[in-house]
């Protein structure tokens, strides 16, 4: 990855005012091919600790998301509507409209020193990748780490990105002093599914590398094995083919979790099936007839036969206590219980 030949572009111009006003820093452009289109706009955050919306419904009650954007440019995300938040587009400019939290450490450090703060569990990765390639320069997960970890505050970490081994010293120091969870999504083995649906991301088998390094090293992780995609994903073949390499990589737990499809993700998905599996769109339509999750009852099957499969392969049982340290992507609606089920 070649960040030298970053270029800066008007400093404070007329787009970031726009979008971000006085909190506005730069906004920088790759010049390598492979970069071609991206653009970071660096802002000075204002807060950098946020409550998830319904948090009485999830494994955790905070969240920290240095980057808004993600250059995984998986077509599922849920993430996507985000994005037009900012008036930015929540297709094409979600995977390279990228913002960037440059004082994301400086806030979370000034937060967990505010004698407000009680050391409440803080999710990361639930809403955008915080290990997505664009960490590769910015860099700051560690000095987040090391916030959370001067501070002994418990904290977990949900990521599809292999940078995260960078951090394994950090990671290592922060569990010796608090309760740290990793876990990584992998929902599928399929190479050609891969590389359609999460273009930007490292190919699955480099994930559950990820977790047998971090279990080589003492840091237990499971895999959460999301999204299951619907009539692509769900042949029982291709769940048997997944959960036996996540046990083959030595994962702690598995957590199923059907593809679901909020505003801004679902156009952007459905145009996708349209090109390429135009087939499908109407089998898409029925099974998604009701909103933004597939059926109980789909569900349901889905993760009877994760749970199976992880039983017949030996992942699990979990530890007490698990639901609270292994984070699941943030959902303001309501989940069937199928989608938060953990081994």
């Amino acid at each position: 990855m070649r960040w030298e030949n970053l270029s800066d572009g008007p400093r404070q111009g007329p787009a970031d005012a726009a979008l971000f006003g006085a909190d506005a820093i730069h906004t920088r452009t790759f010049d390598t091919p492979e970069f071609a289109g991206m653009t970071f706009h660096e802002i000075r955050a204002r807060s950098i600790v946020n409550r998830v919306p319904g948090a009485s419904r999830m494994p955790f009650e905070w969240t920290v998301n240095p980057y808004r954007g993600c250059t995984h440019a998986c077509v599922y995300c849920f993430a996507r509507k985000t994005h037009s938040y900012l008036d930015l587009d929540t297709g094409l400019g979600f995977d390279s409209q990228i913002v960037v939290k440059v004082n994301a450490a400086e806030l979370l450090r000034r937060k967990l020193a505010s004698p407000r703060w009680h050391g409440d569990h803080i999710a990361m990765g639930t809403n955008v990748d915080c290990y997505q390639r664009a960490e590769g320069r910015y860099r700051l997960m560690p000095g987040i780490i090391r916030a959370l970890r001067d501070h002994g505050n418990p904290f977990s970490i949900l990521t599809k990105g292999t940078l995260i081994l960078r951090d394994l010293d950090l990671l290592r120091e922060a569990a010796a002093v608090t309760d740290v969870g990793i876990s990584v999504s992998v929902g599928f083995t399929d190479r050609e599914l891969w590389r359609t649906v999460e273009p930007g991301t490292p190919a699955p088998e480099r994930r559950l590398d990820v977790v047998r390094t971090l279990s080589e090293h003492g840091i237990g992780c499971g895999v959460l094995m999301a999204p299951v995609i619907p009539f692509l994903g769900d042949h029982p073949d291709q769940l048997r083919a997944t959960v036996r390499a996540i046990a083959a990589s030595g994962a702690t737990s598995v957590t199923p979790l059907v593809l679901h499809l909020r505003p801004g993700a679902r156009e952007w998905f459905m145009a996708w099936v349209g090109q390429h599996h135009p087939h499908l769109v109407r089998r898409y339509e029925r099974l998604y007839a009701e909103g933004a999750y597939a059926p109980k009852w789909y569900q349901r099957r889905v993760t009877r036969h994760v749970h199976e499969l992880a039983e017949e392969f030996g992942i699990g049982p979990s530890r007490a206590g698990a639901a609270r340290r292994i984070p699941v992507p943030e959902q303001p609606e309501p989940a069937g219980p199928a989608q938060l089920t953990l081994l």
